[in-house]
């Protein structure tokens, strides 16, 4: 039986999430619809195999998954003023990546549709793309337990797909979806680091991501708390404890602290908009 997944809004991030759909063997069986008010900027879904529209309601008639992708404000505008065919009533499941709108919200905007509509809110990140991805999701209390597995299954591909309570989605979504672009200026940072020393720059940028991943991988693997893995690269009066003792004087970690807080207070003040 296919598939019949959409997209409203075919930006930044719902790419993330097709690109690494597409890594998964659901694919074969997805008939994969997308939206956006220029066709032009939706060329590269073609790749994936999707059908492109700049009709919303095309998308929402013509499939049972409808991921929601515009910026919030625009919600309303995207789901309720745009052209619905008559179609026989059914069942759709909406998953919406809108940052600050909760489902509570949701679900007002979706009474307006002609269609009975169960909603789950998610909190992905961009590197789903490459199959390493975090995703949060939460839901109202109408969604089963199989669109749950629907939902993990569709997203197997993009890497760590795991069900919150809504009040967390704010603050540990903010840690997975917005912490990729802290890490990328770390990536960037440290191989600057290393430029300065005389490194090449593509060498400094190739090793300074790949170190970012392996000790990621030792954090998810080893079981060990990050302070403990620390420790054991920090021998006496050594190098290593040299620069850690910098990056104290820099106050990394209290920025780090900082960051996912401005970022959290944020999303708080869009959710009241």
């Amino acid at each position: 039986m296919q598939l019949k997944v959409g997209f409203v809004g075919g930006g930044n991030m719902s790419t993330a999430i097709v690109q690494g759909i597409c890594k998964n063997e659901i694919r074969d069986s997805l008939n994969i619809w997308v939206s956006g008010p220029h066709k032009e900027n939706l060329e590269h879904w073609k790749q994936y195999g999707a059908n492109v529209t700049t009709s919303n309601g095309e998308v929402i008639c013509n499939c049972d998954i409808v991921f929601i992708g515009v910026k919030p404000a625009m919600l309303d505008n995207a789901l309720c003023n745009c052209y619905l065919p008559t179609k026989d009533p059914k069942n759709i499941l909406f998953i919406s990546m809108l940052a600050g709108v909760n489902i509570q919200k949701l679900k007002q905007v979706l009474k307006q549709l002609p269609f009975n509509s169960n909603v789950i809110r998610i909190f992905p990140n961009t590197p789903m793309s490459v199959g390493a991805g975090s995703c949060l999701y939460a839901i109202d209390e109408n969604v089963t337990l199989e669109q749950c597995a629907v939902l993990e299954k569709l997203l197997a591909g993009c890497g760590l797909c795991e069900k919150v309570s809504e009040p967390l989605m704010d603050s540990l979504g903010i840690l997975t979806g917005c912490g990729p672009a802290f890490m990328y200026m770390v990536i960037e940072a440290l191989a600057d680091g290393a430029v300065k020393q005389g490194v090449p720059r593509a060498m400094a940028l190739r090793h300074s991501a790949q170190m970012m991943a392996g000790s990621a991988t030792m954090v998810l693997q080893s079981n060990k708390h990050p302070g403990q893995l620390k420790d054991e690269v920090c021998s006496p009066g050594g190098c290593t404890i040299a620069g850690v003792t910098a990056l104290e004087n820099g106050k990394l970690r209290a920025t780090m602290i900082n960051a996912i807080e401005a970022a959290t207070l944020r999303v708080k003040e869009m959710s009241k908009n």
